[in-house]
């Protein structure tokens, strides 16, 4: 890595999305590297630890704008986390203690997403976007937040 790459995204952006094979993020946003930091999760589902990640990025490495893509054809769209959980202790004895985080539809799960960045007293919250991934055609269409 050349010495004119920073650890600061030149595009101030954190983007929480899937880690879905079929994504390359940069890609899908329209991004080159160094632009945005990835966080990537099952689902892009806004978790404990995304929000832990979005702080640092915020906080430690200047960023100020978060962008949350969810997709179609996503594995974790419709999924019962109740039986997900119930099947790993069929299987294991064991049952965990996180959420596997399915929703049932995404422009849902993505308003989710952003109210939780939003409601999230450490997080800067001005600039929240939500956008769906159509994983055949590659568009993104924004989702308007809740109210």
């Amino acid at each position: 890595m050349d010495s004119t790459h920073s650890r600061f995204p030149s595009r101030r952006l954190a983007v929480v999305t899937c880690m879905d094979c079929r994504i390359n993020p940069l890609v899908t946003a329209g991004l080159q590297e160094g632009e945005a930091h990835i966080i990537r999760n099952a689902g892009a589902v806004v978790t404990a630890d995304v929000r832990r990640s979005l702080a640092l990025s915020q906080r430690a490495l200047k960023t100020d704008e978060v962008w949350i893509v969810m997709h179609t054809d996503c594995g974790v769209l419709g999924l019962d986390d109740r039986a997900f959980l119930d099947g790993i202790e069929a299987d294991t004895g064991i049952r965990p203690e996180w959420e596997p985080g399915g929703f049932e539809s995404l422009e849902a799960g993505i308003r989710e997403g952003m109210q939780r960045v939003r409601e999230d007293p450490v997080l800067i919250a001005d600039n929240v976007r939500g956008f769906i991934l159509d994983i055949e055609s590659g568009e993104m269409t924004e989702v308007a937040p809740a109210g």
